[in-house]
């Protein structure tokens, strides 16, 4: 066994999985489904799951990025069970493992410039060939003195080597397919295909659950892993999503960082993992699946090989399922910075207690927190309401002289209720001889200024008898729509 250490965890037990994402942006849905796969399995085997965040790229990682990344997962409650490892900090070590394949003959100096690999490149392309290094210091010993180097791998020049992939199967590639690729730099920095090998050996990471698109670096890390000697982990490389007309995922599909679902979206968590989910596995014909749920469920045999398909719709609709089923006082305070945004002001404590009065009735029509917020933006409206095109139309003499009808019993009540204002407004349905429907859609036109809302009696209940007596008054003065 060539250069190991002491594990960063020695008391980590299998199975040891990991989420790596690297900062050079926000989370987006992929690796957070990533990252959700990792963490089911682990909870799924009683195993471990551990983050890494690989920022070897210094130009492109940003301390706003890992920012990002950390407070997405956090609100996903997808925490790690040990210490965030940077993979920046572990350079030293990544050194470390490179110079010492060096001394065991399992990788070599390369004093190629870059000169001379364009020249390479130019050649192969030339003759129809992969652009690889030719290899041309593999086997020398005439190092110039004093010039810099880098470290390649002595890759395997025969024989195959095979992937025995969890959710892609076998997948074999020749030995001739890979090049001796670089662990070093000559600035002596180490490349991600090293530092990668190093770290899941290092954590004791046990199985690679990853997406697709890092196949084509798994067999050229297995056979860094086999020179070294040390243990192979178990891969499953996790098919891409894609949009729902089978394009690569883009923003205009729905491409987006985790954040903006939460904020700009109005997504709940629990839903957007949910809905990430079932995108790619499946469990029988289990659609809404809570976190408890999806444990005991939750292996890789049920990931799928061919590539998800992103559905806007869908997800709206399960994050409808776990707003209704979401607690009024959660959701109060969810949708109360959105109100309050538009208003340009807090909200009062007498104004949050009503939103969270008016939740019964609100969230069981609302599919995001946007919505929720838009239908509840007629409890904050200043007197006199505006009306929109429609609700004016309900408000011509007839419906008015309704109207003044319903305001009377109204103010007669003794108790402000919805059983008691429900059992007014039929009793003036039935003295003015027409439907209920007739009395309830100008209350409502008065009362939100819309059309559509919900039961006009528990927006009384909400509003109270004095506005809402006061703008049910409004409305008996509006002019004829």
């Amino acid at each position: 066994m060539v250069a190991s250490e002491a594990p960063l965890y020695p008391d980590l037990r299998p199975p040891v999985v990991r989420f790596a994402p690297s900062p050079t942006g926000y989370l987006h849905i992929g690796g957070a489904r990533t990252a959700l796969f990792n963490y089911l399995f682990a909870r799924h085997h009683g195993g471990t799951f551990l983050l890494r965040i690989e920022d070897t790229d210094r130009a492109r990682s940003t301390e706003a990025a890992i920012d990002a990344i950390l407070d997405s997962l956090a609100w996903l409650d997808l925490r790690p069970d040990r210490p965030v490892v940077f993979q920046s900090a572990r350079a030293a070590r990544h050194a470390e493992v490179a110079h010492a394949l060096l001394a065991a003959g399992r990788a070599y100096r390369c004093y190629a410039t870059p000169e001379d690999l364009d020249a390479m490149r130019e050649a192969a392309r030339a003759e129809g060939r992969p652009p690889h290094y030719d290899r041309r210091w593999r086997d020398r010993t005439d190092w110039p003195e004093g010039k810099p180097y880098a470290v390649r791998l002595k890759a395997p020049l025969v024989g195959e080597i095979t992937v025995d992939d969890r959710v892609q199967g076998a997948v074999t590639v020749r030995a001739a397919e890979l090049d001796d690729f670089i662990l070093l730099r000559s600035d002596g920095t180490p490349t991600y295909m090293l530092s990668v090998v190093v770290d899941d050996h290092d954590m004791g990471v046990t199985h690679v659950i990853r997406g697709d698109d890092h196949l084509s670096n798994t067999h050229r890390q297995l056979a860094l892993i086999r020179a070294l000697g040390w243990p192979e982990p178990v891969y499953a490389h996790v098919p891409m999503i894609h949009g729902p007309d089978g394009a690569k995922l883009s923003k205009r599909h729905g491409a987006v960082g985790v954040e903006t679902w939460r904020d700009e979206k109005g997504i709940l968590p629990e839903a957007l993992e949910n809905y990430l989910l079932r995108l790619g596995w499946g469990h029988g014909d289990a659609e809404l699946l809570t976190r408890d749920e999806a444990i005991p469920l939750f292996d890789l045999d049920g990931i799928g090989r061919s590539p998800a398909r992103f559905d806007l719709a869908k997800l709206e609709s399960v994050n409808a399922h776990y707003i209704r089923r979401a607690s009024d006082d959660r959701l109060a305070a969810l949708v109360a910075p959105r109100i309050a945004a538009r208003l340009r002001r807090d909200l009062s404590a007498a104004e949050h207690e009503m939103l969270v009065r008016s939740m019964p009735e609100l969230k069981t029509r609302a599919k995001d927190l946007n919505g929720l917020a838009d239908s509840a933006g007629y409890l904050f409206q200043s007197r006199p309401i505006p009306m929109d095109a429609a609700a004016a139309k309900l408000l011509g003499a007839e419906e008015r002289l309704l109207l003044a009808r319903a305001r009377d019993a109204f103010a007669g009540l003794g108790q402000w209720d919805r059983a008691g204002l429900e059992a007014a407004a039929r009793a003036v349905a039935e003295s003015s001889d027409v439907g209920l429907g007739k009395v309830a859609a100008p209350i409502r036109a008065a009362l939100t200024g819309t059309t559509v809302s919900p039961s006009v009696f528990a927006i009384l209940e909400v509003l109270g008898r004095e506005e809402s007596l006061a703008r049910i008054d409004d409305g008996c003065g509006q002019k004829e729509g």
